[in-house]
């Protein structure tokens, strides 16, 4: 989906990118994103301080070469005139329903033919793990869950969950 928003051209395509690459890799609900903010990130660790909301669990997430090449490309482009890391074309900080806006558009681009909203790429996230045979725990902490039970179902719906059960 990340080349479908690159697709959907506009002023705007690497944020637009940039934003759905962070919302799934991290996890990251819409509220989060628009509130990311640069004091957040260390592009020379290469770590993101993830501040959960609806009372998660806060933690810090290794960012990998395509998230850092972007978010450098980026910063480069913003300039120093914000702290937020997702803005608008008025340099604030991106609405909630900008977030949903950008989401569809790029499913959209991508072919996808039903409705998509920004918390499908969260659980898109969830259910990667899960099926990457991820320890439920260490799902829980990446999501930020207080409650396993929120993680739990990720992992209830892994294909291969029962696959070396039985070796013969």
């Amino acid at each position: 989906m990340m080349t479908a928003a690159r697709r959907a051209g506009g002023r705007l395509a690497d944020r637009d990118a940039l934003l759905i690459m962070m919302a799934y890799r991290h996890g990251l609900r819409a509220s989060e994103l628009i509130a990311s903010r640069w004091d957040q990130i260390d592009l020379k660790a290469g770590t993101l301080h993830v501040a959960r909301l609806k009372n998660g669990s806060p933690s810090t997430h290794p960012l990998r070469g395509p998230e850092l090449r972007a978010l450098r490309a980026w910063k480069r482009e913003q300039g120093d005139a914000t702290p937020y890391v997702f803005t608008s074309l008025r340099g604030g900080s991106m609405t909630r329903r900008t977030v949903h806006h950008v989401v569809a558009q790029a499913a959209k681009a991508a072919g996808i033919e039903f409705p998509v909203h920004p918390h499908m790429l969260r659980h898109a996230t969830g259910f990667y793990l899960a099926n990457a045979g991820q320890d439920t725990r260490a799902i829980q902490l990446y999501l930020g869950h207080k409650n396993i039970q929120h993680t739990v179902r990720y992992t209830e719906l892994a294909a291969g969950r029962f696959k070396d059960f039985w070796k013969d």
